[in-house]
């Protein structure tokens, strides 16, 4: 299925459920949750042409959108079915060198290379840019807009750990990380926010302090702006050995990034990378060509957000909350206004939503990546019971008895509040 419309790359934009009064647009496609593997073209062209692991074999993976090919790779994109973001060759712009109208001729030649294929959702323009190429950024995304209509000017950001300080003599050039995301919002006047996020791998799966807290406090502080301004978002995480110190991925950990990328409301997810390109244990190893173990991690995770994505994508997150003690100790605790409580064996991560009928969701997560945990989940309407959404095929059947809950280690499930059935209902 095809997307032919900005809006329905995101689903139902996200609307904060105190900030933001964003309309919901009646044709919108929601079917197809934006899965992508972070490949720029200048060193990866050959790899995504190839017969056995090229853009064909990411469909294979669960991937819903190719990037990032170049305009003459768009044929492969449209044979395997996928979605496109396409780049340039050499996927480099120096944009604060040029001028208005070269900045609106480059973004045109890009478009016009690419053709008219309705795979193609995006144009990919900068991979984290400071605050100093905003101005010819804001040019080139309004260019994007002028000549594509509908479709995304691709820009991903810096994550809240890159270096803070002066224009030219930091990374970000701001004094703070919100400062960056403001300005990137007011400046750029972007379609969505992206950003990049590898914590959980520096954190050595949840086992250091200060890995933890800036991977959820980074995940909390995009979705927040985000929601302020009425815009989805889309992080992206690690899908290999992001450095020689730090650990492979695993089933748990990559399960841990996907879930809880969702329970904070996201709507799209990025794995780094597809191919090895010298970082070891990513799904692909470029140089014998095999599959590892990592892209059987990899598809396991991905179909399961797959099946569960469009469902989010008709959902509006409302609240994040985690049970107490928090994981690290900035972060929101339960009572929301869905969960009431969960009781259970592991750290828990509680993102909350509602559905245009005002039906209300909860995705809960496992947060330890060594063991299953039982969760004893409490509605706040305590009358209510749970159905859980299958991430195999998307039907729904009740938890079981007592609201309880078995995870496996890193894992997320998706509840739905719903009235018990009258026969176990008490007369009145």
């Amino acid at each position: 299925m095809r997307m032919k419309h900005l809006i329905a790359i995101f689903g139902l934009i996200l609307v904060s459920g105190c900030s933001s009064n964003a309309p919901r647009d009646k044709s919108t496609n929601d079917q197809i949750f934006p899965l992508l593997a972070w490949e720029v073209p200048a060193t990866k062209q050959h790899l995504l042409a190839d017969a056995t692991n090229g853009i064909a074999s990411m469909r294979d993976a669960g991937f819903t959108v190719a990037a990032f090919p170049t305009p003459q790779q768009v044929p492969l994109a449209e044979k395997a079915g996928l979605n496109a973001i396409v780049a340039f060759p050499d996927h480099k712009t120096k944009w604060r060198e040029m001028s208005d109208e070269q900045i609106r001729r480059r973004v045109k030649e890009l478009i016009d290379q690419a053709g008219k294929s309705d795979a193609i959702i995006g144009y990919f323009l900068m991979d984290e840019p400071g605050v100093q190429y905003f101005p010819a950024l804001a040019k080139a995304v309004a260019a994007v807009k002028e000549f594509a209509p509908g479709k995304l000017a691709y820009i991903n950001l810096f994550p809240d750990y890159a270096t803070l300080g002066a224009e030219n003599l930091s990374q970000l050039g701001t004094s703070t990380y919100r400062e960056y995301l403001e300005r990137y919002v007011r400046e750029v006047k972007p379609q969505f926010i992206s950003y990049d996020n590898y914590q959980v791998q520096f954190s050595d799966d949840l086992k250091q302090a200060k890995g933890i807290q800036s991977y959820f406090d980074n995940l909390l502080e995009v979705r927040d702006v985000a929601m302020k301004h009425g815009l989805p978002f889309w992080q992206i995480v690690s899908s290999n050995q992001i450095r020689p110190k730090t650990l492979m991925p695993s089933h748990a950990n990559m399960l841990l990034q996907a879930y809880s990328t969702l329970a904070a409301g996201a709507r799209g997810l990025t794995w780094y990378t597809y191919y090895d390109r010298g970082y070891h244990y990513a799904p692909i190893d470029d140089v014998s060509g095999s599959r590892s173990i990592t892209w059987s991690y990899l598809k396991m995770v991905n179909e399961q957000v797959k099946t569960i994505g469009p469902i989010m994508n008709k959902l509006t997150s409302t609240g994040v909350f985690f049970t107490s003690p928090p994981i690290a100790p900035s972060l929101p605790t339960l009572p929301g206004k869905v969960v009431q409580a969960i009781d259970a064996t592991s750290p828990v991560m509680a993102g909350e939503f509602i559905d245009a009928g005002g039906a209300k969701y909860a995705m809960v997560m496992n947060l330890s990546l060594e063991r299953s945990a039982k969760l004893g989940i409490k509605p706040v309407e305590s009358a209510m019971t749970w159905q859980l959404c299958s991430p195999v095929d998307a039907k729904w059947s009740p938890i079981g008895k007592d609201n309880e809950l078995w995870l496996a280690a890193g894992q997320g499930a998706l509840l739905r509040l719903e009235n018990p059935p009258k026969s176990t209902q008490k007369s009145k």
